[in-house]
């Protein structure tokens, strides 16, 4: 096994272009944006960025939905741009891995557009067509945007799927030319020097090839998740990516594996390296899931997330790797939904998940904004967000009666993907200094005491902070390579583990309340304090939100 894998000890940040920087004024944000912010990336020391996609679309989905991989998004810039962009990353020691749509492509593509021309179109099977069963839909799927998994397609009078919108209808991974399309693409990628993918919701390119009907749920849909989540032949096709184009290459790769288990997490992220370096799981995002799905504003209680980040750090110990994250641009901000982002303990608690995160085993993935505390946007009505997913869900479940309007804007200013994708806050100017014309969706309205150049000019600040744990991750190992083992496994306000190598100990201790909670781990002998959110500490109690993390040695 090689322990000399470049990305363990690696901290990757995720652009969300759209929202990173503008650069040309047209209020979204683009590749020349980015470019022109690599010394603040630089600076905060992260050595890799992964950008959400930035390839040509009809952007239904926020550029989820391609219509051509080899080609630049019009808004975000040209291929010069691009190659641009790329160079600069390089030149400053960043690596850049791309984002990879390759479960379904946009209604757009070339492939689609003459998939839907005629059932014997040589480009028929590059997408999966059902015919109607007993009058409707092939089966009772809903699609994960809302609505049924199926459209209806006057043309051949048969139904496509779409895991996601109808505009977003999925590849056909049966098809050895699909196969061979997309390993070809990614070889193109490779050679122009991308470091890198990460898979969007790579677990579902296998289907199971009976489509049974799903459980209902919501008295509306069936479930497709079991049916196409980690499906019979996903192992095979990585496997097959992995030996035609992986391999070949120095690469970082993780996917998003949407429904997976420890057991098929194993196969994933193995490190026998066949398939990916690590994945993506959900379970800590989902704990607060209930009977609307993930529509509430229910807290994560600790007992369970303690359960299930111990369990993903336990279990994968010598087998395979974990991704450590706690937002991305599909999820609420981090210090809203996992710390307390009123004014009085914002900045503390910020600190103290980063702490609770980056000591972990794995890699950890910083999402843009997460670095100087950006908040929820709390926007108050449904016509401020932009996102697919949350508009649909609020007219489906208050037209339905499954919530009142108001139950469901509430759940949305928690949960909805818009907290991740407001604009970057970088000063107290206009729109946050990220456009100088109207943004694509507001600017949160508390820019003016929330933007990096505030964060930079104070020594005190969540942007230093971050920094530090990135360089204690370069300079201890331990970090990086100690093995895991939860502490204090039935308290209910604080998350406690240590890590071990060799002759030293690393004791980790997060308090996730507002209050003074007892805590006697740090007492017994002389460490080395490595870092901690507070100046002084009171013996035997964790002050709210407060972090502390001591390195013992010969233990």
């Amino acid at each position: 096994m090689n322990n000399n894998l470049w990305w363990k000890k690696s901290v990757i940040y995720q652009i969300y272009p759209r929202s990173f920087a503008d650069s040309n004024g047209d209020g979204i944000g683009d590749l020349n944006g980015i470019t022109e912010h690599l010394d603040y990336l630089k600076e905060l020391g992260v050595d890799v960025i992964w950008l959400s996609p930035v390839y040509q679309s009809p952007n239904d989905d926020n550029g989820y939905d391609i219509s051509d991989y080899q080609a630049i998004m019009n808004e975000f810039g040209t291929m010069e741009d691009f190659d641009r962009m790329l160079s600069e990353m390089h030149k400053r020691g960043l690596k850049l891995v791309m984002d990879l749509v390759v479960n379904h492509t946009s209604d757009e593509h070339r492939w689609f557009v003459e998939s839907r021309k005629s059932k014997n179109n040589p480009y028929r099977d590059y997408y999966i067509w059902k015919d109607a069963k007993d009058g409707k839909e092939p089966n009772n799927w809903g699609s994960s945007f809302g609505g049924s998994a199926w459209q209806y397609d006057e043309e051949t009078e048969m139904y496509y799927l779409h895991c996601f919108s109808p505009k977003q209808p999925d590849l056909n991974w049966e098809n050895e030319t699909v196969r061979k399309e997309v390993f070809d693409m990614m070889t193109w990628w490779c050679e122009k020097g991308v470091d890198g993918f990460r898979m969007d919701v790579i677990s579902m390119i296998s289907k199971d090839p009976a489509y049974p009907d799903g459980e209902v749920v919501n008295g509306l849909y069936g479930n497709k998740d079991p049916y196409v989540c980690n499906g019979p032949r996903v192992h095979e096709y990585l496997q097959e990516m992995n030996q035609k184009v992986l391999s070949k290459y120095d690469l970082v790769t993780v996917g998003e594996t949407a429904g997976v288990t420890i057991e098929e997490a194993k196969k994933y992220a193995n490190l026998d390296g066949r398939e990916l370096n690590m994945v993506f799981q959900f379970e800590h995002m989902d704990i607060a899931a209930g009977e609307h799905g993930k529509w509430t504003t229910d807290r994560i209680p600790m007992k369970k997330l303690r359960e299930v980040l111990n369990k993903w750090q336990e279990e994968l110990e010598g087998v395979a790797w974990n991704s450590l994250y706690w937002d991305n641009h599909d999820q609420p901000r981090a210090v809203s939904r996992f710390g307390n982002d009123g004014p009085m303990y914002r900045e503390v608690s910020a600190k103290m998940i980063a702490t609770c995160l980056h000591m972990m085993k794995g890699t950890p993935y910083i999402y843009q904004g997460e670095e100087i505390g950006m908040t929820n946007a709390y926007f108050k009505n449904i016509e401020d967000y932009r996102d697919i997913e949350s508009i649909n869900a609020f007219y489906e479940y208050t037209e339905n009666g499954i919530m009142n309007e108001e139950d469901m804007l509430d759940a949305i200013r928690a949960i909805s993907r818009d907290n991740a994708r407001t604009p970057m806050q970088w000063d107290d100017s206009a729109n946050a200094g990220f456009t100088t014309g109207t943004p694509w969706i507001k600017v949160n309205p508390n820019y003016l005491m929330i933007n990096a150049k505030q964060a930079m000019e104070d020594p005190d600040s969540i942007f230093y902070y971050y920094q530090k744990l990135i360089r204690l991750r370069k300079e201890q190992e331990i970090i990086v390579e100690g093995v895991f083992k939860g502490l204090l496994n039935d308290d209910e306000n604080i998350y406690a583990y240590q890590r071990t190598l060799g002759d030293k100990k690393l004791v980790v201790a997060c308090n996730f309340s507002d209050r003074e909670v007892a805590c006697d781990l740090f007492e017994q002998q002389e460490g080395e304090e490595l870092i901690s959110n507070y100046h002084f500490h009171k013996e035997g109690v964790l002050k709210p939100y407060e972090a502390r993390v001591v390195l013992y040695e010969n233990v």
